[in-house]
């Protein structure tokens, strides 16, 4: 298929079913995360100009305007987000490591692990984050709306209990879902299609039965000291939590018909068991076909599908309750459109209001569906409350 020429908004498509509450704070930009060879910080001495790191406030900035500005605006209800309190952070992160970032703030400049810097306006920023994504989560649990986003950065799914992880400091997400199991709701299942693990929100509630916790990502494996999980099939959480973790680690390359794939074979089988009573969709762009840090190859017709699938997941389970939480994405552009997609998805939009600007690879689906169809072999021999 080729790409449109234009990416001008399309004519006569059905209104969305509902509105989108969008939590966003500019704050959220103050976090620098500087220059070098890609994610590194590293300066050789030899290049004229180096990479902006891929978590920039310019990619967020995209985000913010598209929806602002772009064919779902109308369709858009903006709040404010806040500062999350330091005791609201030891529902999910322990007390030391809370600390261990607090004295990496006094410092003013501290690499907490590969490619994650705490600058000044770092930790506002991560405050920021995590404090809207708690007021998202409490707008759905105080019944204001059944649809939230949280927009924010810096991102939150890799950061574990005790550590950093992958640009993130604050696990937002995870926060959230505390708040939830907190506030009564008894099952809470977390969708994530970061391209890379969720490894920090499922460290969390690994021992956990009241949270499903499923992630779709490429096949990375561990990538050293701050990220030990490896996003493999084996791992299933422990105790009461084991079968709870459901990992689909894809071959690089799938699109988005290997993603449809996985939706269907995979993730609609595993919500329908489970029954959830609210769905947590973890939202990530650098599973597009044109993100520098991933390798998959999604395009804006992906990511509308995946938002369509999990609106009526959420239907059908839990009351139309979805909380959508930003993480990655780190195509400038790119990003902002298959943003928009997916959040058309979700709203129920009949055809797409935006063209995609620069479709897609050709797609070979093959091993991605084989890939597919032996995880759920898989699971259908290991997970419990899949037999």
């Amino acid at each position: 298929m080729e790409s449109p020429s234009t990416s001008s908004p399309l004519p006569e498509s059905a209104p969305p079913r509902d509105v989108i509450h969008v939590f966003w704070h500019e704050g959220m930009l103050d976090h620098d995360t500087g220059s070098g060879v890609f994610d590194t910080g590293f300066d050789p001495g030899f290049l004229e100009v180096l990479d902006k790191h891929p978590e920039n406030a310019d990619r967020v900035r995209n985000m913010v305007s598209i929806l602002r500005k772009g064919p779902l605006a109308p369709f858009i209800s903006w709040h404010s987000g806040r500062l999350a309190h330091h005791s609201e952070l030891h529902s999910f992160h322990t007390p030391e490591y809370i600390e261990e970032l607090v004295q990496a703030n006094v410092a003013g400049h501290k690499e907490l692990c590969v490619g994650t810097f705490m600058n000044p306006g770092s930790w506002g920023a991560a405050l920021l984050a995590a404090g809207t994504t708690l007021s998202a989560m409490k707008h759905i649990l105080d019944g204001n709306a059944n649809l939230t986003y949280a927009l924010v950065r810096p991102p939150g799914h890799h950061a574990q209990p005790s550590r950093a992880d992958g640009y993130c400091f604050l696990n937002n997400a995870g926060l959230a879902v505390q708040l939830a199991l907190d506030s009564g709701c008894r099952k809470i299942a977390v969708i994530d299609i970061d391209v890379h693990y969720g490894n920090g929100t499922a460290e969390g509630f690994y021992h956990s039965g009241n949270v499903l916790t499923i992630s779709l990502h490429m096949n990375h494996a561990s990538w050293g000291p701050s990220h030990p999980q490896d996003g493999s099939i084996h791992e299933l959480g422990e105790g009461s939590g084991f079968g709870y973790n459901l990992n689909i680690p894809l071959p690089n390359g799938t699109g988005d018909e290997g993603y449809g794939y996985a939706m269907t074979e995979l993730v609609v089988p595993a919500i329908q068991k489970f029954e959830p009573n609210l769905i947590v969709l973890v939202v990530g762009q650098d599973s597009s076909a044109f993100d520098p840090n991933g390798r998959q190859c999604l395009t804006m017709a992906g990511y509308r599908k995946i938002g369509e699938v999990v609106r009526m997941l959420s239907e059908r389970h839990s009351r139309g309750r979805i909380l959508i939480v930003q993480e990655g994405g780190y195509h400038v552009t790119y990003s902002a459109y298959c943003l928009h997609a997916t959040l058309e998805g979700v709203l129920g939009v009949q055809t797409p209001l935006l063209s995609d600007p620069i479709a897609y690879y050709p797609e070979d689906k093959a091993f991605s569906f084989k890939v597919v169809d032996a995880i759920k072999q898989y699971w259908k021999e290991c997970i419990p409350f899949l037999k």
